[in-house]
């Protein structure tokens, strides 16, 4: 059985790729990370010298608005990847990545892209790489958001049973607990679970 190339063009340019230092500067956490452009210019000519293309599939797409600690809005995206690396004789390995960008715009989901293509060049090639940054994409920290209460209600009707409700509370409850009405809503939610005796 003739070897399929792309088993051969990996290891090729793992071997080619180097160090990627971080030599960008997060202007407001001012710490130190490597941008998307950095990957790609690194891995373009890497790819293109090994006959190598990348064909990137979106599987799933979730988007959410939350409101800033300000009032502003904010948009949340989750991209689901799968990245496609191909051969020339059109042998494959596909890497099934997650991507997440923020954004008070229209770039959320460009910047969950570039997150999940770094990510996937990171760990298909195992370029070395430190601790990564929170806010790798783009250069810039969204200020942090809260949820509204629709989203909380919605993420209290998720619950099914006391160890979903639990859950909840442990990533929510500081919202919930701030707020009358919406204390009240979990609390019946809460009893209704118990009275069905999910466990």
């Amino acid at each position: 059985m003739e070897e399929k190339k792309i088993y051969k063009a990996i290891p090729a340019i793992m071997d080619e790729i180097g160090h990627i230092g971080k030599d960008k500067e997060n202007q407001q956490q001012h710490f130190m990370f490597r941008g998307i452009d950095q990957v790609m210019n690194t891995m373009k000519p890497l790819l293109a010298k090994h006959g190598v293309f990348l064909l990137p599939v979106i599987t799933k797409t979730t988007r959410e608005e939350r409101l800033t600690k300000t009032g502003g809005n904010l948009i949340y995206t989750i991209h689901n990847i799968d990245y496609h690396f191909v051969a020339d004789d059109g042998s494959e390995v596909v890497a099934s990545v997650v991507g997440e960008g923020m954004d008070s715009a229209d770039k959320s989901s460009n910047k969950a892209m570039a997150v999940a293509f770094k990510y996937a060049c990171f760990q298909v090639f195992c370029i070395p790489t430190e601790e990564m940054a929170k806010a790798d994409p783009d250069f810039y920290m969204p200020e942090e958001s809260i949820p509204t209460t629709e989203q909380l209600k919605t993420y209290i009707d998720n619950c099914e049973t006391v160890e979903d409700f639990k859950t909840m509370k442990a990533n929510w409850g500081v919202y919930i607990s701030g707020n009358a009405e919406l204390s009240s809503y979990a609390n019946a939610r809460y009893a209704e679970i118990k009275k069905g005796g999910a466990a």
